[in-house]
């Protein structure tokens, strides 16, 4: 609930601050708005830049290898996107609608008065070809407005009506207990063999976005489908020649920035590294172009996750204008053709949501804190071009795994219920666990801080600050019985 909440404010913060920005500039880009980010640090940009100076569009280098610039977060001024003026939404609908016949252009027609004799209760049946006054139909009583049983369905009409609702009953089921799809079968199963041991995480019918009813299916279908969607885990070693694990790393920590400075939802930044990835496990990329394919992945899940996206042009003024318009259009099209515009893909971010659900249980206080710290960590993992070896629900239960562990360091992390809603067991984690805790012990001295600074604040309950205990005891990792 806390995520959807958060989610929610995400986005319409993000939706307002735009428009805002739009009508003060009137569609224009801002001057001094959102910080310009030049190219990044170890990437050069010599191959764009005499490109342009050919063109004699500017006569100096993009600052290539300059530090990355970090973003003047303090402005509330400034600029995140460019969206529509109030004169491209949908005027409202005068109160006076006419209904005209769909195969002809009904011409004005006087209301014809009704004998005394009449009454007002009397609704058309077929049309001759005369229209009705629709300010004649709404003097009228509140029953004349019901719309008639049968009078516009013809006698030859009621076989075939018949015969299509017979057909709905026979090949169609629907269950009249509404309980019985509360929880799916695997569960009422374990339920039986350990008692009240495990929590029933799905039954809220309230809220649709938690899809109660249906969950546990979705989340079968995820994990079957994360082995598909997920990139090579050594296209560093066998495609890439040019660059390597370290730019890798300098570019999602400047998309974070990115992200975070254009009010993204988590999950846009989890599908931008996805397609990165993906893209580079199989197309060579040299450094000069590889922030482009950066902002070209970005677009494209924005599409794919945001109400109100940031438009080409945006993503062109964030690299200082080192890449045109063309440019970033012509590798979105590429990266969508070589991904077979395969856009949905499970990511951590994905799992995380429900696993936190398991995790939460019936204690409150710890429930938000909880969250963050494993959004955290969970996002560390994106930097490290080591933890593809490991898949999005495995880096989802380890990061949930050393949250509890952070919070509750007296405490066992796993429970039957954990065990039962990620279908791991503490052994199965264990690798993924120690890697995640080591890059959480080291985040302080790292030389990319867009993450630790993003969740050093007050909005992510300082999470990034949380004492990190040096080890993890070894029986945390022995399985829960089952």
């Amino acid at each position: 609930m806390a995520t959807t909440q958060n989610r929610r404010n995400s986005v319409s913060s993000a939706v307002a601050k735009r428009q805002a920005m739009a009508e003060n500039n009137h569609g224009k880009l801002p001057a001094g708005g959102a910080k310009k980010r030049p190219a990044l640090t170890n990437i050069s940009n010599h191959t764009a830049a005499s490109a342009r100076n050919s063109l004699s569009h500017s006569s100096k280098l993009a600052p290539c290898t300059s530090k990355v610039v970090s973003i003047k977060k303090s402005n509330s001024n400034a600029a995140s996107s460019v969206v529509p003026t109030s004169s491209s939404f949908v005027k409202p609908i005068s109160k006076t609608v006419s209904l005209p016949r769909s195969d002809a252009v009904v011409p004005k027609i006087t209301a014809i008065p009704l004998p005394a004799t009449s009454s007002m209760d009397i609704s058309p049946s077929h049309s001759d070809g005369s229209s009705v006054s629709m300010d004649e139909s709404m003097s009228t009583s509140s029953d004349t407005l019901r719309s008639p049983d049968v009078e516009y369905i013809d006698d030859n009409q009621t076989a075939a009506f018949d015969s299509i609702e017979k057909k709905a009953f026979s090949t169609l089921y629907i269950s009249e207990d509404v309980k019985a799809a509360d929880i799916c079968k695997r569960d009422v199963l374990v339920d039986m063999e350990l008692g009240d041991k495990i929590a029933n995480i799905d039954n809220n019918l309230v809220d649709p976005q938690l899809c109660a009813t249906m969950a546990c299916d979705i989340y079968k279908h995820l994990r079957a489908t994360e082995v598909k969607k997920r990139p090579s885990t050594d296209f560093m070693e066998k495609v890439q020649k040019d660059i390597n694990a370290s730019m890798r790393a300098i570019l999602i920590d400047w998309l974070v920035e990115v992200a975070e400075e254009y009010r993204l939802v988590p999950d846009t930044l989890y599908l931008t590294v996805n397609y990165i990835d993906r893209y580079l496990s199989g197309n060579l990329m040299d450094r000069q172009r590889l922030q482009l394919l950066g902002v070209a992945c970005m677009m494209i899940a924005s599409k794919y996750e945001e109400i109100c996206a940031p438009q080409v042009e945006e993503f062109c003024y964030i690299t200082d204008n080192t890449y045109f318009k063309e440019e970033v259009l012509q590798m979105e099209s590429t990266v969508l053709n070589y991904l077979k515009f395969e856009m949905t893909a499970p990511t951590a971010k994905c799992f995380l949501r429900r696993f936190v659900r398991a995790a939460q249980g019936l204690n409150e206080v710890l429930s938000l804190q909880l969250e963050h710290l494993a959004s955290y960590i969970a996002e560390l993992s994106l930097l490290e071009y080591n933890m593809l070896c490991y898949a999005p629900s495995v880096i989802a239960a380890s990061a949930i795994f050393l949250a509890k562990y952070i919070l509750l360091p007296s405490k066992k992390p796993w429970n039957s219920t954990l065990r039962h809603y990620t279908l791991y067991q503490p052994s199965d984690l264990r690798d993924c666990v120690m890697a995640l805790h080591s890059l959480c012990c080291n985040n302080n001295n790292s030389s990319l801080p867009a993450i630790r600074e993003k969740y050093s604040q007050h909005r992510y309950k300082f999470v990034a600050k949380k004492y990190c205990p040096p080890t993890i005891p070894v029986e945390f990792f022995q399985n829960i019985s089952c």
